[in-house]
């Protein structure tokens, strides 16, 4: 249903004295699909593209090049009343709602701007019913978002994008702002949507740990490109690219090969800027098995000795000890 081709997508800058132009490239070259009725996991430390995909795929930003198709079309041409099938829910959802609107007038808003998804006559019950579907009380419409708590924000910006019925909701960090505990309400409210609705996910996180049980497939992303891609069992049952087992060594929620003996990976050095990133393979300046090819020649995203693509030259599984 959505497929990422090559997508190039990043930020113009102005740099110097007399404002020469300049391009961040957050995103370098992703290939991504995600199929109808599918989970997508998207999942990196922070910095490295993961919410340029997400303004991208909803064409909050154009692409620098690549294509964005949904259906077989690119998404970037398609009219304002075809882009609804796909909606987007914020991190902060506090951020992400007028202050000064109610949750009726934040739902039906939608309705103002793509008036043939619901008849104005409809409203209220539809509201009412969107409310109930999401975990929240219909009697409360009237009040502000100052007046429910992060969780309960959260749900209602899940009903706001249901309301024109979407068939693909971006969710960028949706619950990373939450407790622990309110984060495994939403991801519980997430998956009955998805069995009733058939909606896909394109899910996007830093911690691997909150997605295990939620994603059909996992794409981990460094500095801009995809470094290792699979079904949810495979990454973490087998992960094979170093940065994929640094991100599961950090993740405390994740217990498979560490805590069964793994050592801690812990990674040096910083983080290399988009604006000039590393010749060769991107993860090089903090990986222990980095040498000269790495310096010169970029990795393939593609099996190497492994059951699933992986962009690294020395590719090698960790799986959990018996």
């Amino acid at each position: 249903m959505l497929e990422l081709v090559d997508l190039v997508a990043g930020y113009r800058t102005r740099q110097g004295l007399f404002g020469r132009r300049g391009e961040i490239r957050a995103v370098a070259g992703v290939n991504l699909t995600v199929a109808a009725g599918e989970t997508v996991c998207l999942v990196g430390e922070s910095g490295c593209g993961k919410s340029t995909v997400a303004r991208a795929v909803v064409n909050l930003i154009r692409p620098f090049e690549g294509e964005i198709r949904f259906d077989g079309r690119s998404l970037v041409g398609m009219s304002r009343d075809q882009r609804r099938e796909v909606q987007l829910v914020f991190q902060d959802p506090y951020a992400s709602l007028n202050p000064r609107m109610t949750v009726r007038e934040l739902i039906t808003e939608a309705w103002r701007i793509h008036p043939g998804v619901v008849a104005r006559d409809q409203w209220d019950a539809e509201v009412a019913s969107l409310l109930e579907r999401v975990g929240l009380n219909p009697a409360h419409a009237s009040r502000y978002p100052h007046q429910f708590s992060g969780g309960q924000r959260q749900r209602i910006c899940i009903a706001r994008a249901l309301s024109v019925r979407p068939r693909l909701i971006v969710l960028d960090e949706a619950v990373s702002a939450l407790d622990v505990s309110i984060q495994a309400q939403i991801l519980a409210l997430l998956r009955k949507l998805r069995d009733e609705l058939g909606v896909a996910y394109l899910f996007i996180t830093h911690d691997l740990g909150v997605v295990r049980h939620f994603a059909d497939r996992v794409a981990v992303m460094h500095l801009g490109t995809i470094v290792e891609t699979g079904d949810t069992e495979q990454i973490y049952r087998s992960p094979a690219h170093p940065y994929t087992q640094a991100l599961l060594s950090a993740a405390p929620s994740v217990d498979d090969w560490r805590d069964q003996g793994g050592e801690e990976i812990v990674l040096t050095g910083d983080v290399p800027s988009p604006l000039h990133p590393p010749t060769g393979c991107r993860f090089r300046t903090r990986c222990w098995k980095a040498d000269e090819r790495c310096r010169t020649e970029e990795p393939a995203l593609e099996p190497h000795g492994t059951d699933h693509p992986v962009a690294c030259h020395y590719a090698s599984v960790l799986s959990p000890r018996s």
